[in-house]
């Protein structure tokens, strides 16, 4: 089954959860068509030569929901998933007549409602911290409705580019500093989770995976390998963090074996993570991971 018609099948699933009701519909488009499905968005005039219309209930909806929630008429635009992804949920833009005005989780699952939870909490505690080169998302609402866990965030300023080394080994080094001496890690510092600010901070979201009492530096090696999966296989992107990752992690003040050691844990943490969310986006890890790891004496 192809991309298009696996996005399409979640869609219709999404829809059926997101808007239940019998009141009066209103036109949506799906965009920027229907063989490639990205979002579906309220319907404007210009949509019509490619957008495929669909028409939704609004009355006992996600966007009446959040209407009651913001004390104002939303509109909503409901992103596309691909549905073969681990953490999948539906993720809205909660627009109001002024504009955007939050991004919306909605929990359609235990595993996501979890993951959710997780990040509320982080960022309530984050909120609570002098951050001084790290700016997360605030939370704006965090409930239920119909039984699903809904998280609202502010948008973010993003700004897509670069972010430099200095940067970012900052951004790794105040996130492990939230943990206390146990460290904690941000557990998805993507590059697509990340953007440089106008005033020289680093924009941070998805805090789903937050974690404290990890070893220092996971953070640097996640962003390093997801950087290195772009352009390599996984057995290749792992060597390559392997190889690296002392350059990596010396700016935090790791000697050369404590540099490997991490990366090698770093490696087998998420291949773990993968095992409990039962989904191997890598292959399995007898291909990509082990052949690395079991030639190592860093781990005893």
């Amino acid at each position: 089954m192809n991309d298009a018609k696996i996005r399409l099948r979640y869609l219709g699933q999404t829809i059926r959860l997101l808007y239940p009701g019998q009141g009066s519909p209103l036109a949506y488009s799906l965009l920027p068509h229907a063989l490639l499905p990205r979002r579906l968005a309220p319907r404007r005039w210009w949509h019509a030569p490619l957008g495929s219309r669909v028409t939704l209930p609004i009355e006992g909806s996600i966007s009446a929901h959040l209407s009651e929630v913001f004390g104002t008429p939303i509109q909503t635009v409901l992103h596309v998933r691909p549905a073969k992804r681990a953490n999948r949920k539906p993720i809205l833009e909660a627009h109001s007549s002024s504009g955007l005005i939050a991004f919306v989780k909605i929990g359609d699952t235990a595993r996501a409602g979890e993951l959710i939870n997780n990040e509320a909490a982080a960022l309530k505690k984050l909120a609570d911290l002098p951050l001084k080169t790290v700016v997360p998302p605030v939370v704006l609402h965090h409930g239920r409705w119909n039984d699903l866990s809904v998280l609202a965030l502010s948008p973010l300023p993003v700004v897509r580019g670069r972010v430099p080394s200095t940067l970012l080994t900052g951004a790794v080094r105040e996130i492990a500093g939230t943990g206390g001496p146990e460290h904690a890690w941000h557990g998805d510092l993507s590059p697509w989770n990340v953007s440089p600010s106008a005033d020289g901070r680093l924009l941070v979201w998805d805090w789903e995976r937050y974690e404290v009492g990890v070893p220092y530096g996971f953070d640097a090696m996640h962003h390093l390998f997801q950087r290195a999966l772009r352009r390599m296989d996984p057995p290749t992107a792992a060597r390559a963090c392997l190889a690296q990752a002392v350059g990596v992690l010396a700016p935090l003040g790791l000697t050369s074996a404590q540099a490997r050691q991490t990366a090698l844990r770093y490696l087998i943490a998420l291949a773990d993570r993968h095992a409990a969310d039962g989904h191997e986006p890598l292959g399995p890890p007898g291909r990509w991971l082990s052949p690395l790891v079991d030639p190592q004496e860093l781990l005893t």
